[in-house]
């Protein structure tokens, strides 16, 4: 005895063809229509806050993402997995507990750092002064100077001051024009 099931009832869908003697040249589930009004009131809603204005082509986009969205989403829901249940495992995936991949915490060694002694320390010696350099050969005496570097520091001449000196002498000299 062969029993049939009634899974060929649920496999009809429910299909708007269009107005009597013009048919569209689709097929859509009803449900395929509310799905494409809400995509398409998304989709303008996120190119009008992009700054895309409203013209003939922005719609014709948005009309072409929302068709492709749509076909996306109607081929996910059918009979058997309806709109409701398919946003509602969207959430539950969302909202869903993850494994934790990041590490928190562990040991803490410093094997792996070199320390050296402070050039601060009190009590530390100073460490010797390096031999002069090698005189210049013949060659490089013969060659062109390099030129010198604008940001280098000058060094202070024998009969130069130091600029702190130079302001404490300007003070002085005006308290005594003032005075």
């Amino acid at each position: 005895m062969h029993v049939r099931t009634d899974d060929d009832i649920y496999r009809v869908d429910s299909v708007w063809l269009g107005p009597p003697r013009a048919t569209f040249p689709w097929r859509v589930r009803y449900i395929g229509y509310g799905v494409g009004l809400i995509i398409m009131m998304l989709v303008m809603f996120v190119q009008r806050r992009v700054g895309i204005g409203l013209d003939f082509f922005s719609v014709a986009w948005a009309l072409l993402i929302t068709v492709l969205v749509t076909r996306f989403v109607g081929a996910r829901i059918d009979y058997e997995r309806p709109l409701g249940q398919v946003l509602a495992l969207f959430g539950h995936e969302v909202r869903g507990p993850r494994r934790r991949t990041a590490v928190a915490g562990g040991p803490v060694r410093t094997a792996h750092v070199r320390v050296h002694p402070s050039a601060f320390t009190p009590g530390r010696r100073r460490p010797a002064r390096q031999a002069p350099a090698a005189k210049p050969t013949k060659a490089a005496k013969a060659a062109k100077p390099a030129a010198p570097d604008p940001w280098a520091r000058r060094r202070r001449e024998p009969g130069d001051s130091w600029p702190s000196a130079d302001r404490r002498r300007s003070a002085e000299r005006r308290r005594r024009v003032r005075a």
